[in-house]
């Protein structure tokens, strides 16, 4: 069985809800045409009747009402006849042009028509104002009956409340009326019912030709309704078979894929963070191909140092001494120490294990006051007085980890030792914004001379970067005490960021939520 792919589905979908609105509309089409021809023919006919309105109003103005015309059913005949009587009257029915070329008029109460007689009163009594083409006796020699169709038997006058006032027995509500109206006032209304059903050759041959014309105009409906479904679904989905096709080809680490895009809808959106996402995948690979040769060539160093340190004891260029001794130590130490900092820098991001309330200051003025041998050695003139005004107002905290955020402190201070030229200066600043769960912490160390290049800045947190101008591997620095700050400030919800220090060097600012103590 073939695999039934997503536009398929969409395409199959759209063709039967086009194939069930279609036939459905036929259904209805049909339906309503056969219920709704009979009321459309009565609304033409008794428009053809306003010939007849004159007369009545005639004798609706003569007897001041309806009251002679509900009383005297043959006045309805002669009304439909004319008023003029006899032999004027059939000569004037002779040639009036509005009747049938069969027409032959018959006198009232003829028996076969209209009851007895002399004046019978039987429902065919108006056969022989429009008698059809010879009607054959029925059975057992009963006089023939009046088609359904015939218009005068369907015809009546009503009164202005719709009351019936002469002629057939008709539904207002459903008969096609003619308004009757003396000097602008409504006083009446001709009135024709209908015809129920379309029993003749005419109506079944018109009805069979309607049906036709649906059946074709669904047909061919439907084939612009099939070929706009395909359309569609190839147009809406093409872009979805290219982002799988581009999905499978990142999986098979061709990283550098990407997809069309255009437009603005869903799609396009999906689309283009789909490329996103293969950019930032194919940059995040990238920098980790130039992270592990960069880790490579950072424990390559020690190890290549106390290689040649065992090597020339194995060949007896250097004898075992205590010198010997402390420089292999060294070696291992750096490779221990390079060890731990790329452990840290992984971790670091990792929400801390042990939460408990942290006060931030206590933990900067700890760090600075196990570096201040060294600062003071090196010359460097350490300014904390925003940092003890922040401390004398409040004891800000925050619930983290108080050990790791000792160390970022140390890397921070550590990083100005380092590379801070002697007789320099570190300014820190601290305060606090916000108010309730939006406080923050903010904490700034601006040292002096040298600084940092405008294209170093961006990457200074990045593990193992070491600008050439500032910082070299003779002075100890692995490249990643800024990375593990950064790592350790984003685990405690804040950020860092760097920038260029109005003395000169490089200020690096610390963000800290206080909200979640």
């Amino acid at each position: 069985m073939p695999r039934l792919t997503l536009s398929k589905k969409i395409f199959l979908a759209l063709a039967t809800l086009l194939v069930v609105l279609l036939l459905t509309f036929a259904a209805f089409s049909v339906f309503g045409l056969q219920r709704g021809l009979g009321a459309y023919v009565a609304e033409i006919e008794i428009r053809r009747m306003d010939w007849l309105t004159p007369r009545l109003l005639k004798n609706y103005a003569a007897d001041n009402g309806w009251s002679r015309l509900r009383s005297e059913p043959q006045l309805w005949a002669r009304l439909l006849r004319g008023e003029a009587e006899g032999a004027d009257a059939e000569s004037a029915l002779k040639s009036d042009p509005r009747l049938p070329p069969w027409y032959a008029p018959r006198p009232f109460g003829e028996p076969g028509f209209g009851g007895p007689a002399g004046g019978g009163r039987g429902p065919d009594f108006l056969l022989h104002l429009y008698p059809p083409p010879p009607l054959t006796a029925t059975a057992g020699g009963d006089p023939p009956r009046v088609p359904e169709f015939m218009m005068f038997r369907r015809l009546a006058v009503l009164d202005a409340s719709g009351g019936h006032v002469a002629g057939a027995e008709v539904d207002p509500a459903k008969a096609a009326r003619l308004p009757l109206r003396d000097h602008g006032r409504l006083v009446g209304y001709l009135a024709l019912a209908p015809i129920e059903a379309m029993e003749s050759e005419a109506d079944r041959a018109f009805l069979a030709q309607q049906r036709g014309l649906v059946a074709v105009t669904g047909l061919v409906g439907l084939v612009l309704a099939l070929a706009l479904s395909w359309w569609l679904s190839r147009r809406w989905f093409a872009p979805i078979d290219d982002l799988a096709d581009a999905a499978q080809s990142i999986a098979r680490g061709r990283l550098q894929t990407r997809v069309k895009t255009q437009g603005s809808d869903e799609i396009a959106f999906l689309g283009r963070t789909f490329n996103y996402m293969a950019e930032r995948l194919d940059t995040i690979e990238a920098s980790r191909r130039v992270w592990l040769t960069d880790v490579s060539h950072e424990l390559r160093t020690p190890l290549a140092a106390m290689r040649a340190e065992i090597e020339a004891l194995q060949d007896g260029v250097r004898s075992f001494d205590d010198r010997t001794a402390l420089r292999l130590h060294r070696q291992v130490m750096r490779l221990g120490q390079l060890v731990d900092d790329l452990r840290s820098s992984m971790q670091g991001t990792e929400a801390p294990q042990e939460r408990a309330p942290v006060f931030p200051l206590a933990q900067l003025k700890d760090a600075l006051a196990t570096t201040r041998d060294r600062f003071a050695q090196r010359r460097i003139e350490v300014d904390t007085r925003p940092l003890e005004a922040l401390a004398a107002r409040s004891k800000p905290m925050l619930e983290g980890d108080g050990r790791r955020l000792h160390q970022a402190f140390m890397n921070l201070l550590e990083n100005t030792l380092r590379y801070t030229d002697p007789g320099g200066r570190l300014q820190i600043g601290a305060q606090v914004e916000g108010a309730g769960a939006a406080q923050r912490l903010l904490l700034s160390f601006d040292d002096s001379a040298p600084g940092v290049t405008a294209e170093e800045l961006p990457h200074l947190f990045d593990r193992l970067f070491r600008g050439e101008s500032s910082r070299s591997r003779e002075s100890g620095g692995s490249g990643l005490g800024l990375s593990i700050c950064r790592a350790i400030v984003e685990a405690h919800g804040g950020f860092i960021d760097a920038a260029d220090s109005a003395l000169g060097g490089l200020r690096i600012t610390l963000t800290l939520p206080l909200g979640n103590a």
